[in-house]
């Protein structure tokens, strides 16, 4: 064999995965068709939290005199220098993959990868040139893309998908957001900050509509704060792109609108990159179009993987790089947890910001459980006052009868970063009491989930 592992794709679940092989002592190489770091370094995670940080810059130079600063002539959005930044900042990331599979012996093949056997990868160059390679085992991890609808065919130019967005080349003056997920939302406040005029439709009732009914209605709230238009419960029914702008006519509860505007954004979610790779010829069995393994990522194939956006269930970097890592030392030999599906942190990054972990309250009720339920405001908390972020609030979930912490969901400034001791939290399983008497430093907006435990057990002080 060529070598002990060959990973198809290097994105967030490929290329850690590669790295673990390496640490565990195996020989591991990585077929990449486009660029080390996948979608999520170049054209997802990393660019997008580029141009938010962007916006949020701007956003604060508009209202420095709220924090007695004093800014003189106008304060305007470099819509080039803020794509070249975040360009910028996806290649500095890019290249730190690139010195990490040097500092690892990993190695890099670049082309198409196809499975030709259980043991084997057909690899076809930028000529057209086709190459095999054999390995003891093999890992697909070849992500997604985003999904098309039938109505909104995607032409790169007035209807484009999340890659486009991140590198147009002039502010849109207007644009429909189709969809309100994590991607939807992000898009939506970004050009709306930079002072696009933005239509966000969603089909369900709420913004996104996986997360708590509540967290929904305050982003809303936030978004319409932002002179924002929200359409939920609605649906685009078709896009007219003959004239300047495209006529989206827009079917809601109230009947049919049309919203006319420079550019439609097509945020309806993923499709797994399962096509082309080899799965049919091989015979590894797939369920609705994503390869079914046990909780190793083991395929019905011996010898074949899959990790990342290509199985079942939350298509999310950190996922995947998790499910890599169970997979690789499963196969090295040690004995690794499988991955607690239930306790998946979600982070979405709009102002505010939202993130989640765990049951809402009402998939907890549905679940039969009896919840204690505890929410403190941001209004409340010192430090979110002091850094003019007291939109949003953070909402615990304690089963009644054990308190066992069932979730958690907050909107508002850094919970992003804050969602994370929850997760930690669940995973050591404390008590809604042990977390109430967790000491939490003053000032912070981490004071704020002691707070909220309080507060569903009828001890909060500061509300």
């Amino acid at each position: 064999m060529d070598y002990d592992v060959l990973i198809i794709g290097s994105g967030p679940g490929g290329y850690v995965t590669a790295i673990r092989a390496a640490q565990l002592g195996m020989k591991v190489a990585v077929i990449e068709k486009e660029s080390l770091g996948g979608i999520c370094l170049n054209w997802g995670c990393i660019p997008t939290k580029s141009l938010l940080k962007s916006a949020q810059a701007f956003e604060y130079a508009l209202h420095a005199s709220e924090y007695g600063v004093t800014v003189e002539g106008a304060v305007k959005p470099d819509f080039s220098a803020m794509i070249k930044r975040s360009r910028g900042v996806a290649e500095g990331m890019r290249k730190g993959i690139q010195f990490l599979f040097k500092k690892n012996k990993v190695e890099a093949i670049a082309g198409v990868g196809k499975l030709a056997s259980k043991n084997t990868v057909e690899v076809t160059d930028e000529s057209g040139k086709k190459k095999k390679y054999t390995a003891k085992h093999i890992i697909l991890a070849t992500g997604a893309r985003s999904r098309e609808l039938p109505n909104l065919p995607q032409d790169g130019k007035k209807i484009i998908g999340y890659r486009k967005a991140l590198s147009l080349d002039k502010r849109p003056e207007s644009m429909v957001v189709v969809g309100s997920g994590a991607i939807g939302s992000e898009f939506a406040y970004f050009y709306n900050s930079i002072g696009t005029k933005v239509t966000l439709v969603e089909f369900m009732p709420t913004l996104v509509p996986n997360e708590d009914e509540e967290v929904a209605k305050q982003l809303e709230r936030s978004f319409k704060k932002l002179k924002m238009k929200v359409m939920t419960n609605s649906t685009v029914e078709k896009v007219d792109t003959r004239g300047n702008l495209c006529k989206v006519t827009i079917k809601t509860p109230k009947g049919e609108e049309t919203v006319e505007a420079e550019i439609v954004l097509s945020a309806v979610g993923i499709t797994p990159n399962t096509e082309g790779i080899g799965l049919e010829e091989t015979g590894v069995k797939t369920e609705k179009g994503r390869v079914v393994t046990d909780e190793f990522y083991r395929t019905n194939v011996e010898g074949v993987y899959a990790i990342g956006d290509i199985l079942p269930g939350p298509a999310l970097a950190h996922v995947a790089s998790a499910e890599g890592i169970v997979c690789i030392e499963k196969i090295a030999g040690l004995n690794p947890q499988p991955v607690d599906y239930n306790n998946i942190p979600g982070c979405t990054y709009t102002n505010p910001e939202i993130s989640s972990v765990g049951f809402t309250e009402a998939k907890a009720k549905e679940a039969g459980y009896e919840v204690k339920v505890g929410k403190f405001p941001y209004s409340a908390s010192g430090k979110a006052s002091a850094a003019g972020q007291k939109d949003g609030f953070i909402k615990l979930i304690f089963d009644a009868k054990y308190g066992e912490l069932l979730g958690a969901h907050m909107i508002g400034g850094n919970v992003t970063e804050l969602i994370a001791e929850i997760v930690v939290a669940r995973k050591l399983e404390i008590t809604g009491h042990e977390l109430i008497k967790t000491i939490h430093p003053h000032p912070t907006m981490s004071e704020a989930i002691m707070e909220a435990a309080a507060a569903a057990y009828d001890e909060v002080i500061h509300i």
